[in-house]
């Protein structure tokens, strides 16, 4: 049995002296210096979700949204729609953004593009043409940036206009709850106030995220390189050269698979084989492993080839 991945042992020891009053230091403040140091943004707001984050983000946007067709957030819709925002769909490759699309559309002045780190969790964006694009273009870049704080490439989580995410679960900054919002412009916070003093987490959500952001970039990079050796022992995976935190199975019998997998590949909690269509995956039938899911502890030769064995097996059949 597999174990789904929780906060860290550490992490929970804090929280809960934190919760018992056991509290000398300022736990947001230590968040917000880290989080400027990893997205290097001057600006930071620290959240109670990553939607919250979103809603903070496309509150400041005076033009269209405009959001990868596949591979996103579904709240990127949802949360645009609430605001009145005028929604624009993006042309991509299975999640990726190729800039020759955008040239493609029609949009307002103060526009923005929100996406996320990884398409679909599986593939990393082209950071540096999507922002050199953007900048030309006078589009301002939003990066949900749950899965890629603590990119050591220093590319991910950092290069766009706007940075947000999650730190719920089972994100890499991995708390249960909170979020945060990082910007060099303070305008971007002008237009949410109330929403902003409604989503403040508290000294408890606080003290986790500060612990988790001490791991955050190893922890990253053993899920990266979890997911590289997957992809290269299963056959067909989308985006099978790009970076990812979860690996993607095109087959046209996928729910049927994906229904025996989860059989087969048990967690101690929620599960790590997912179904697609998806919007926040593929728009195709396709079969999911979330390795990000997954304890860190899990992440070791020896299971990732039992999953391996598991997936291969099932699509022989």
């Amino acid at each position: 049995m597999f174990k789904f991945k929780t906060p860290s042992d550490k992490t929970l020891e804090i929280m809960s002296e934190v919760a018992k009053g056991n509290c000398e230091k300022n736990y947001e403040e230590s968040c917000i210096a880290k989080i400027r140091d990893l997205t290097r943004k001057e600006h930071v707001k620290m959240t109670s979700s990553g939607n919250n984050s979103i809603f903070i983000a496309l509150a400041s946007i005076e033009g269209d949204v405009i959001i990868p067709d596949q591979g996103g957030w579904h709240g990127f819709k949802q949360i645009g729609k609430f605001l009145n925002k005028n929604i624009i769909s993006l042309k991509t490759n299975m999640g990726l953004i190729n800039t020759d699309y955008l040239d493609e559309l029609k949009f307002k002045e103060n526009s923005a593009l929100i996406f996320t780190s990884f398409a679909g969790y599986t593939a990393e964006q082209d950071i540096e043409s999507i922002i050199k694009y953007c900048q030309e273009n006078e589009i301002i870049t939003i990066e949900d940036a749950s899965a890629g704080v603590g990119d050591s490439k220093k590319m991910l989580g950092c290069e766009s206009d706007i940075i947000l995410a999650s730190t719920g679960s089972p994100k890499m900054i991995n708390v249960g709850s909170g979020g945060f919002i990082a910007s060099n412009d303070d305008e971007t916070f002008s237009n949410s106030k109330v929403p902003q003093k409604l989503s403040k987490p508290n000294e408890i959500i606080c003290s986790g995220i500060d612990n988790e952001l001490d791991n955050v970039k190893s922890n990253l990079e053993l899920s990266l390189n979890a997911t590289d050796y997957v992809k290269k022992h299963i056959h067909n995976t989308i985006h099978s050269n790009k970076r990812g935190v979860n690996v993607i199975i095109p087959h046209d019998n996928a729910k049927s698979i994906c229904w025996d997998l989860k059989k087969t590949l048990t967690t101690t909690k929620s599960g790590f084989i997912t179904t697609c269509p998806n919007y926040n995956r593929v728009k195709q039938k396709a079969i999911c492993v979330e390795i990000k899911n997954l304890d860190y502890n899990c992440l070791k030769k020896e299971n990732l080839k039992i999953i391996i064995d598991a997936v291969n097996s099932q699509l022989q059949v």
